[in-house]
């Protein structure tokens, strides 16, 4: 293990030279090949996360086999920023990708992503389904194809006839396609920057047909990672799977909405806004507005909310058993102990919680997400870690995992010690952010508190300020930035947000 540890650093490091290592050594190139499973709007919503009546068995007990990030953060509570920050090892005031229709390579052409660099590094890397947002996806990542699940979101005839005549309809009404190419690589042809959609066919937010599993889009997605897993067993890979669900809608077999019984289902205990709190840090969930049933303005009802809480939860033990499905093909094709494993959902979810639904904001609810990784032979498996992780810390956890020296320029910092020694001292805090038009919110989470302030991007005092003190308050419903006896609190956190992400890293 030594000897091949040492081999993998020599040829990450000719290759990050510009030499070409033989194609002998580059197969040895790492020490662990890598899965990486991505889950759409899954916030820490698990068994392994103390939720007593969901049914996640299979995050379960690869928690009890790995570690459990009870603190990890993304740093934007939306798709694309998201997993572009994830996957380049940079924040979004880098990538400068706050939005669902900008590709990185836009701003960052040269960028090497996390699974590009694999690559260069003598992996075979396979992207699944989601890993980059829909219609800007980058072929340098991959060494074959991306390939996405084919078929309806949907289960249920009357609903994919219903959608397919709604679409014609809208595609016939604004003359073409809802979302067009703005403009293209000159090189490869990817779309570099899309329209936001002019229309979408929408159906209801929540569906229960009575299929199997891979009728579905996720289903499908994991028959593909088991072939895929059978392919690959004997060259070093990392393979990037992504499950949809529980995005909106929340459509999963109807077994999985069986497992729950509605009085066991209970709403957010906090369906208001925080004391308070500004108006710009909420949002009116337009997101769930779009789908039929759902009010156009004011709250849900009673019967509604749990309605959209029990497809929640049934779209996530769906996704549940699939991703126990393709750790259990790894473990069959005796690789587990051959591969590092690492889930990850790309931000929260608010189920009411300040009366909001979907994501979207700076709340705790919706920047906190859930992160399990389990490392072959690490030394206190099944336990959990307080530490403040980042998700722009992935890329350079695994490369240090695997024994490949990471690309310089990153902005995160390996978490890999924390495997080992889960209680050790780590970051100070950890740093997100959303947009509101030419107004930029920037959220600090510390041991603490969570403290945000929302700048005007043409610079000045901020325009509106929240601090919640997660001891007293962990739900954050009182906001105490305007206290008087808070003033020199708020202007130490002010300043600690400003030094930023370099002046929280461990000592």
């Amino acid at each position: 293990m030594f000897r091949r540890s040492v081999l993998s650093w020599m040829v990450a490091g000719l290759l990050s030279a510009g030499v070409d290592a033989p194609a002998a050594e580059k197969e040895k190139a790492g020490r662990f090949n890598v899965l990486m499973i991505a889950v759409d709007d899954l916030r820490p919503e698990a068994g392994c996360y103390g939720n007593p009546v969901i049914k996640t068995p299979h995050l379960d007990a690869l928690a009890r086999r790995g570690t459990t990030f009870w603190r990890a953060y993304c740093q934007q509570a939306v798709c694309s920023p998201s997993r572009t920050s994830l996957l380049t090892g940079l924040r979004p005031d880098t990538t400068k990708v706050y939005d669902l229709q900008t590709h990185f390579r836009l701003t960052l052409p040269d960028a090497v992503t996390l699974p590009q660099h694999f690559k260069e590094c003598g992996y075979h890397t396979v992207g699944l389904s989601k890993i980059y947002h829909g219609g800007l996806d980058d072929p340098a990542s991959w060494s074959e194809p991306h390939w996405p699940p084919k078929g309806p979101a949907y289960g249920k005839a009357e609903t994919i006839k219903a959608m397919a005549e709604e679409a014609k309809r809208l595609r016939a009404e604004h003359g073409g396609p809802a979302t067009k190419v703005l403009k293209r690589d000159a090189k490869t042809g990817v779309p570099l920057k899309l329209t936001a959609p002019r229309f979408r066919a929408r159906g209801p937010a929540w569906e229960d047909p009575d299929v199997p599993d891979n009728a579905l889009p996720d289903g499908k997605t994991a028959d593909r990672a088991i072939e895929v897993l059978r392919t690959l067993r004997d060259r070093p890979f990392l393979l990037a799977v992504g499950f949809f669900k529980p995005h909106l809608p929340f459509v999963a077999p109807r077994r999985y909405y069986d497992l729950y019984r509605r009085e066991d289902l209970k709403r957010a205990p906090n369906p208001f806004p925080p004391k308070d709190c500004p108006a710009i840090a909420l949002t009116d969930w337009g997101e769930l507005r779009a789908y039929t049933g759902i009010p156009a303005k004011g709250p849900l009802s009673e019967e509604m909310a749990l309605d959209l809480i029990h497809g929640y939860y049934a779209a996530t033990s769906y996704t549940d058993a699939q991703i126990g499905r393709v750790l259990d093909e790894l473990a069959r094709l005796g690789l587990a102990e051959k591969t590092v494993v690492l889930v990850w959902g790309d931000h929260g979810w608010q189920l009411g919680e300040h009366g909001l639904w979907c994501k979207h904001t700076n709340f705790e609810i919706a920047v906190r997400s859930p992160l399990i990784v389990r490392v072959p032979g690490q030394k206190r498996a099944g336990t959990q870690s307080a530490a403040l992780v980042e998700f722009v810390d992935i890329y350079p956890t695994l490369c240090e995992l695997c024994g490949l020296a990471p690309p310089k320029g990153l902005e995160g910092t390996s978490f890999a010690p924390l495997v080992d020694q889960p209680d050790r001292p780590w970051k100070t805090a950890a740093f997100s952010q959303y947009p509101r038009a030419k107004v930029m919110g920037y959220s600090m989470k510390t041991d603490r508190y969570r403290y945000t302030e929302w700048r005007a991007r043409a610079g000045g005092a901020p325009v509106a300020v929240e601090l919640y003190d997660h001891q007293t308050d962990p739900q954050e419903n009182v906001n105490l930035a305007k206290l008087p006896e808070k003033k020199n609190l708020v202007a130490e956190l002010g300043k600690q947000l400003e030094a930023g992400w370099r002046g929280a890293l461990p000592r």
